[in-house]
Formats: C-alpha cells, structure tokens, sequence
C-alpha cells in the first residue's frame, strides 16, 4: 500500500479552514470540493491512457484520452457524497457507483445498508472518495467489497487519516491489491471515541448536518 499525502500551500489553507469549529456548513462544503478537486489531480497521476491520433488544426498528431473500461468512483455514503463532485470534475469520463456504510458508535463495527457497483470491476481503476480515515474499519469494507468484485487497482481519496486506520488498511490490503492512499493530512491520532485529533469533527454532520 502507498500513502501520498498531498503536500500543498493551498491545500494546507483550506484544511485550516475546514478544521476551525466556525466555519459554517455552506463555506465547508465549497472548501470540500475544492480539496478534493486538488487531491484528485495527485490522485489520478496514473490514471490509465491510450494513444489516440487526432488531427489539430495545423498537423496531425498523437495524443493520450483516458484507457477503457473507464475509472469509477465510489463515494462512500453520506459524507463521500459531498467529496463527489470535486473528483468528477477532473474526472468527468468516470462512472459513479455508490456505497452506503455507516459505523456502530458502541461496537465501531460498519454497518452497509447500500450498494450500486457493477458485479465485475476487474482490469477498472476504482476511487474510493470518504473524507476521514480514522479507525479503516469502513475504509477496509469499502476496499472489500470492491477486492470481491475483481478490483485490483483502488486509490482511496481522503481529507484526513489517522495513523491507527492506515495500519489497519495496510494489514487488510496486504498483496491482494494495488492501494494507494491519498490525504491532505495524517494526523496525530485517534481519541477514546474513535475521532481524529486534532481532525475537523464529524465531517458528515458538518457538511449535511446533524442527522439522529
């Protein structure tokens, strides 16, 4: 597994941003697209691509568009969802499938109520969108469900991680598949409660919300 952590003055500032408790839900909510935009270019550098000739309108040449069977992204229910439209942005050619998880806050144990993925993923480029990283119980079945399907090339996008659930990540990917990490930060660790710190709080309550 690689981790890439993204290391950028602009994306240093909008992390600050979202980290400060003031910060209310409408600008929160543009800074994550705008993050995530960034985080995707990093993302994508390996992106799969063919030669194509094409002609300009001086000579003829040959350029590079994006491999088939094209890449999807998988934002993982309901906090991805807000990471989404930054990723499709740079990546517009890209399918969109959908998990929806959620974690059992006594057990920590994640719980998925949703799915809409193709059946075979295999040879496609998948990208994983959940802002946090924080104990890679979620990020670990998201990865799951994709390994099943025939995926071997996945890249998790995230805002933060925690160094506890990229270990736990790391354990769980093993050789099975190529992973790659991509995060803005990593930060010091986890708390009693499960949350990163210092983190930004409950990104999906923030972006959406607080839902019972």
């Amino acid at each position: 597994m690689r981790l890439h952590i993204a290391d950028h003055p602009l994306i240093a500032h909008k992390l600050t941003v979202l980290r400060d408790r003031d910060t209310h839900s409408a600008t929160f909510r543009q800074l994550v697209d705008e993050l995530v935009t960034l985080l995707a270019y990093e993302a994508t550098r390996h992106v799969s691509t063919t030669e194509i000739a094409i002609n300009t309108p001086v000579a003829p040449t040959v350029g590079k568009r994006i491999s088939e069977p094209r890449p999807i992204v998988v934002p993982v229910l309901r906090a991805g969802l807000g990471m989404l439209e930054g990723m499709t942005r740079l990546l517009p050619t890209a399918e969109v499938g959908f998990l929806g998880m959620k974690r059992d806050e006594k057990t920590l144990e994640v719980e998925t109520y949703a799915n809409r993925l193709p059946e075979d993923l295999a040879g496609r480029q998948c990208f994983v969108l959940d802002p946090m990283l924080a104990t890679g119980h979620t990020m670990v079945a998201a990865t799951k469900y994709l390994f099943d399907r025939g995926a071997k090339d996945v890249t998790c996008v995230c805002l933060l991680a925690a160094p506890e659930g990229l270990k736990v990540l790391e354990e769980f990917v093993g050789d099975r598949a190529d992973v790659t990490v991509v995060v803005a930060s990593v930060d010091e660790r986890l708390n009693e409660k499960s949350y990163i710190v210092p983190g930004l709080g409950d990104a999906g309550d923030r972006l959406y919300g607080i839902v019972d």
